[in-house]
């Protein structure tokens, strides 16, 4: 059980660097969560406790409007971490995240994590470019949301999707409602736009499988002018 937990803990990018008896030491320290799909692993506005290291399965970080709707931030895949920045600014969690499937996660407190920073200056320098790519997405939201309508962001999205998989042809792993999330929108308008987008030839939908047919015209839609 030990063994399983430091290596997990070694496959986590922040984490990769260092050596096997300070990976034990954290893995002694570690406490082992495991998540299923939907359940929340912490909520926005909750004091935090500590950093969440994953092992195996996503998560999707997202905020929450007063009226209910969901504006999905990231989805993060093993090996990783998520609440990096409250470590640092004291604060509470500022979204909230929860499991999009079966879910390992090892909790390491923000105490012990925030002097283990102190002794391995080099897993904070980590920590800081976790947080700077994250800025980064989140600028990259504002921008879309700001200048770019719907159906741009959806294309833009796509041509996202099939870069990752390094292909035209990719599984559509979020629902139409997840989607809508991630865009700022909700289900009904995703769902009329990819409709559009087959109807133009620009994409064909499979069972939960996307192909693009039209790269060049998927990607004028994604233009925006700032």
């Amino acid at each position: 059980m030990k063994q399983a937990k430091s290596d997990a803990l070694r496959r986590i990018p922040l984490l990769a660097e260092l050596s096997q008896a300070e990976i034990d030491a954290l893995a002694e320290r570690a406490l082992e969560k495991r998540f299923k799909p939907g359940d929340v692993l912490f909520h926005e506005g909750d004091p935090c406790y500590g950093i969440f290291l994953l092992g195996q399965g996503r998560v999707r970080i997202f905020k929450t409007s007063p009226s209910g709707r969901e504006v999905m931030l990231a989805v993060e895949s093993a090996p990783s971490s998520v609440a990096e920045v409250p470590l640092f600014d004291r604060g509470p969690y500022p979204a909230t995240v929860s499991a999009v499937d079966e879910v390992v996660a090892y909790l390491l407190s923000k105490q012990d994590f925030r002097k283990f920073c102190l002794q391995r200056p080099e897993v904070a320098l980590k920590v800081l470019a976790v947080v700077g790519g994250r800025l980064r997405q989140l600028v990259g939201l504002v921008e879309a949301v700001t200048f770019g309508s719907v159906r741009q962001r959806l294309a833009r999205t796509l041509l996202e999707f099939g870069q990752r998989a390094g292909g035209a042809s990719f599984p559509l792993s979020e629902t139409h409602q997840e989607l809508a999330s991630r865009l700022g929108t909700v289900r009904e308008v995703v769902s009329r736009n990819l409709s559009r987008f087959q109807a133009e030839g620009l994409i064909r939908l499979g069972k939960r499988q996307v192909r693009i047919l039209n790269a060049a015209g998927l990607e004028r839609e994604a233009e925006t002018e700032l």
